[in-house]
């Protein structure tokens, strides 16, 4: 049976409990990162636990692990967990700190301070289903629901209060077909991000991101720009996307997928671009795994998982 991390202590995953009066429960008060491996070996374990840090930090949450500690944390629970796993897996760590109980439950009888989760689970039950999107490619669909704007709750917090994500893919979920990802908006009507990824779009051989003022900076994102290419963080309106070569979005779990359409309209020839080809066979050469070719495999009959990325 797999194990968490739970305040320095190991303890049985379905053990795992925080109480009814934590500030998670009452205010959606978490901040949170979530990695994957590749053969095993975490990818980018190091940046992630800094921007968890930052969001720590941000929301003065009391804290006083370093990054080395909490990392080594994640080592441990990995080793522990590793022979639940199948040969194939890969790990996904999920690191939660909750601020724990509010000071009007301060009389319940059970630990106070902040609660620190470090869960570890097959990565394949978040790929479910996208092995098909790295040849056809997604429809990002833009629905009603606007991004929060960094002056009223800044997106840079990676944080479990995340209704508006889920309520957009809620409305993107009814629309007919089965390869649609929410893209959302900001207030002044320009592209952010989607509820778990970042968007990417090419034109004239430019690579161009939406600037980070409303978006999480995403550690995959942060990937793609060190390449070296030459890449514009600015805004980009909807008619910049219809009006692409191609695009594409990236995310800690599948790395990047293609975007083949825009509200059903066609982007460039409608077929995965090559800038896309060129960067996933970049990242899959530099982690030496096939990526997509891992993430179709896990489809054949074998992934057990629900997208976090369609809602029914």
């Amino acid at each position: 049976m797999r194990t968490v991390w739970w305040n320095g202590k190991i303890i049985s995953e379905v053990e795992a409990r925080i109480s009814i009066y934590d500030s998670a429960l009452m205010f959606g008060d978490t901040v949170f990162e979530m990695t994957r491996s590749f053969n095993k070996r975490h990818f980018k374990l190091k940046e992630h636990i800094e921007r968890l840090l930052m969001s720590i930090k941000y929301v003065r949450i009391p804290w006083d692990l370093s990054v080395d500690e909490l990392r080594n944390a994640c080592y441990e629970i990995s080793e522990k967990n590793e022979p639940e796993f199948e040969d194939d897996d890969e790990h996904r760590l999920m690191i939660n700190v909750t601020r724990g109980l509010l000071p009007t439950y301060r009389h319940v009888a059970i630990p106070k301070g902040p609660n620190v989760i470090i869960s570890d689970f097959p990565l394949r039950w978040t790929t479910e289903g996208m092995g098909r999107l790295f040849d056809e490619g997604i429809n990002c669909v833009i629905p009603s629901q606007r991004m929060i704007p960094a002056h009223l709750l800044d997106p840079k917090i990676k944080n479990r209060s995340r209704l508006h994500y889920l309520m957009a893919n809620i409305e993107v979920s009814q629309y007919e077909g089965d390869r649609n990802w929410g893209l959302m908006l900001d207030p002044d009507g320009f592209i952010a991000e989607g509820s778990g990824f970042n968007f990417f779009m090419v034109k004239n051989g430019k690579i161009i991101t939406p600037e980070p003022r409303n978006v999480l900076r995403g550690i995959s994102r942060e990937y793609i720009l060190s390449y070296g290419y030459i890449c514009e963080e600015r805004n980009i309106e909807p008619y910049d996307v219809y009006n692409a070569d191609e695009a594409f979005v990236t995310g800690t779990p599948f790395c990047m997928l293609p975007v083949t359409s825009l509200n059903g309209v066609r982007i460039g020839d409608g077929k995965v671009g090559k800038y896309y080809s060129l960067l996933l066979k970049n990242w899959s050469d530099e982690v030496d795994i096939d990526i997509k070719g891992q993430i179709q495999g896990w489809d054949q009959g074998k992934a057990t998982g629900t997208s976090t990325y369609s809602f029914k």
